[in-house]
């Protein structure tokens, strides 16, 4: 796909972190940027900085998302580009011990459903959406209508301990890349999604610097955390390239993540 001021996209979490990296690399190939967030002065901020737009945007609700799509188009147009990298989550181990007490506990299955819903349902919710608005759009060169990139993590492969919740959403999420992407083939729309490893964002870069500091020694190579413009460069060439679909790439300097 060519970028151009003629091509609209939306950036789900653009706020901050990855999403934003991603809403600041395609906004700088010349689209035009809806950024989805629930954080209002930090995504007011961002899309100003990138001549984009913000709609505050509930991934968990489905009427909200709706909106938030119709609201997006009717400034820009018909989004050709969805990267999605907004997330609800929680964590905790299937059986761990209370310290203070000395009992077993488990985490709850309200919890690991409220994960589900915040990954692997809300990435279909906003990936379907935004494929039957695309569906309906002339197609460009190659016949292509659409690409649609996921965000899902290293841990969908290398779980952690506590990560039993997370990391079964972002599995999901590299699932129904392959799937839907043929679901998709015969209207020209491609899907991918990334698995970022430990990256530089903003809840990363709070934890002790003697951690990040093992993190970064932990990685092959460049040991060093990922920096967010690196994942907004694999998206503007994933979203480019059109040859890439029904891909799940890992960009996480060959680190494979031990249990803890």
């Amino acid at each position: 796909m060519r970028i151009s001021n003629e091509v609209s996209a939306i950036v789900t979490g653009g706020a901050s972190g990855l999403g934003r990296a991603a809403a600041e690399t395609l906004a700088a190939a010349g689209a035009r940027v809806t950024i989805f967030d629930l954080s209002e002065d930090a995504g007011r901020q961002a899309a100003e900085e990138i001549g984009g737009q913000f709609v505050k945007v509930d991934i968990l609700d489905e009427a909200n998302v709706l909106a938030g799509f119709e609201q997006a188009r009717e400034k820009f147009g018909q989004e050709r580009i969805l990267v999605h990298c907004a997330m609800v989550a929680r964590g905790g181990k299937t059986v761990g011990k209370n310290k203070a007490t000395g009992e077993f506990t488990r985490a709850s299955t309200e919890d690991f459903e409220l994960t589900t819903r915040g990954i692997l349902v809300a990435t279909y919710r906003v990936a379907s959406i935004a494929a039957l608005g695309m569906a309906a759009t002339d197609p460009l060169e190659d016949g292509e209508r659409g690409a649609i990139v996921l965000t899902s993590s290293a841990a969908s492969q290398d779980g952690q301990v506590g990560q039993v919740a997370y990391a079964a959403g972002k599995a999901g999420v590299n699932g129904l890349v392959l799937p839907m992407a043929r679901d998709l083939m015969d209207l020209g729309i491609r899907v991918n999604s990334i698995l970022p490893g430990i990256f530089a964002t903003p809840p990363m870069m709070a934890v002790p610097e003697k951690v990040l500091e093992t993190l970064a020694a932990s990685v092959p190579f460049p040991k060093r955390l990922g920096k967010p413009e690196e994942f907004g460069s694999l998206v503007l060439e994933l979203c480019r390239n059109t040859y890439f679909n029904g891909q799940a790439l890992r960009l996480d300097g060959g680190i494979r993540m031990p249990p803890r």
